[in-house]
């Protein structure tokens, strides 16, 4: 006879019986080695632990968000921020001791500028009329002329740029940033890639993977005309019946994560579920533009009815900065597809200025309607907004066409907002804007200095992979400090 009589619920007397207690303590031996595996990756979603609750850097941040506008196909810098008045003087002529073949075929001639520089602003730095409305916040920017690349291609460019590595399979820059700090928001990802109306970039996802970081802190892909794939409760499918559904996935899961060791993937789909339930409620909110103002959406061009490209690319824009206000901690904003001789990104091969005048008017007025939002909203104080393409363009047209080539030896980006120092102008190209020749910078070193502005050190943010500490910026990297408010 029991002599704990009915004072036992049933889940008490079932512990007494031994097959039912070994039962549920092999169930509480699995949950204490999920939650072990979870806290070492930092998946874990309590408090200070997970990929969707903050985590202190290494020091105070000047920026507490970013979003990245990257540029697809290797922008001009001699069609927009890198002014030569050489070039023009030299219009026409061959460049004495220049290559006789770049990298798509024998060079052409030197070719001035396809468009016209002007003075802008307090500085009087001289911008091209390709970006008007950029063109008038010069006053607020730091450029740096003197970035070098490592590879001439796109798809290992973009590589280099995004993670570091010309070679596929190493973390992006969101995912290094996410992993060290987490998110403010608790029902959007930590890290949000917007791919370009017209496609993703050459190098795909590479731009936003995880790399060999735990899955978790890869990039979600969406934009304002896509919502996240698979996020949407199947048809017929009963919200009680989902969440029981997940709640049955999640037991499986946790059982089959304590039997298998280190596989981080199924850690990081654990926790992507949990977030995915929350952001069935929060993503179709944040996407839907209708309550938008009429003047934000003009100021953007999203109204623009005669280039709905345009109108679909300031969308994104408007998503990117609805995302910061929501706490997301990174935002890559994807201006320009893929290969496509220039059609759809920014390659000017063939017929630079017919084409840059339809990415221009897509990409202009829309980004710089975007730091003006942040602005204005009180948003750009803690957000660090970076301009950024994979490498230039030569300064002489290629043989029998009117494009310029591809050049990793001297091109610009710029950054602005939190923690920059505005109206610079950092390094300096040659006279014909061939080659980075004073200050000279490496894509490390712009990395190394948005992840200061974060509060991180780029060498104290470290991962070890078979057997190798790795590191975004590998073991180089010097901050860029002209460009530091």
């Amino acid at each position: 006879m029991n002599p704990w009589g009915t004072r036992l619920s049933a889940r008490g007397a079932r512990l007494l019986d031994r097959r039912g207690f070994l039962a549920s303590a092999s169930h509480g031996l699995g949950a204490a080695a999920l939650a072990s595996l979870l806290a070492r990756d930092r998946l874990l979603a309590s408090e200070g632990t997970g990929p969707y609750s903050p985590r202190e850097p290494h020091f105070a941040p000047r920026a507490r968000n970013v979003v990245v506008v990257f540029c697809a196909g290797a922008v001009s810098q001699l069609e927009t921020w890198d002014y030569k008045p050489a070039l023009i003087e030299q219009d026409s002529k061959p460049l004495q001791g220049g290559p006789a073949v770049t990298f798509q075929g024998p060079a052409g001639e030197l070719a001035r500028p396809q468009y016209a520089f002007r003075q802008r602003g307090n500085t009087g730095k001289w911008v091209s009329d390709l970006v008007p409305h950029l063109a008038q916040l010069t006053d607020e920017i730091a450029f740096v002329h003197s970035l070098t690349s490592k590879s001439n291609t796109h798809g290992p460019a973009e590589n280099f740029l995004s993670t570091g590595s010309v070679l596929d399979g190493f973390p992006s820059l969101g995912a290094w940033v996410t992993h060290a700090l987490g998110t403010e928001s608790q029902d959007l990802p930590a890290y949000v890639a917007i791919p370009d109306p017209r496609g993703v970039p050459q190098a795909g996802s590479n731009n936003w993977g995880p790399g060999f970081l735990p899955a978790v802190f890869q990039g979600t892909p969406m934009s304002a005309a896509a919502p996240p794939r698979h996020l949407a409760r199947p048809p017929g499918v009963t919200e009680h019946a989902d969440a029981a559904a997940r709640r049955l996935l999640r037991g499986m899961n946790e059982r089959h994560l304590a039997a298998h060791a280190g596989d981080d993937r199924l850690a990081a789909r654990i926790a992507s579920y949990e977030l995915a339930a929350r952001m069935q409620l929060s993503v179709p909110g944040i996407m839907d533009l209708s309550g938008e103002p009429a003047h934000v959406l003009r100021m953007y061009g999203a109204d623009d009815t005669r280039d709905p490209l345009k109108a679909a690319f300031a969308r994104n824009c408007i998503l990117a900065r609805r995302l910061v206000e929501r706490g997301v901690r990174f935002v890559q904003l994807f201006n320009g597809a893929y290969a496509s001789g220039g059609e759809l990104n920014w390659d000017g091969h063939n017929k630079l200025r017919e084409q840059y005048d339809r990415h221009g008017r897509i990409m202009d007025q829309p980004v710089a309607a975007l730091v003006r939002d942040l602005r204005q909203r009180g948003l750009l104080k803690d957000t660090l907004v970076v301009w950024c393409t994979e490498f230039g363009r030569m300064p002489m047209f290629q043989k029998g066409s009117q494009g310029r080539d591809h050049n990793p030896d001297g091109f610009t980006c710029w950054l602005t907002g939190a923690g920059v120092r505005p109206g610079v102008s950092h390094g300096r190209t040659d006279d014909l804007g061939r080659r980075a020749v004073e200050d000279v910078t490496t894509l490390y070193d712009f990395n190394a200095t948005i992840l200061h502005l974060l509060g991180l050190d780029h060498e104290r943010l470290t991962f070890e992979h078979n057997g190798v500490r790795r590191r975004l910026t590998n073991v180089e990297g010097e901050v860029i400090r002209a460009v530091l408010a």
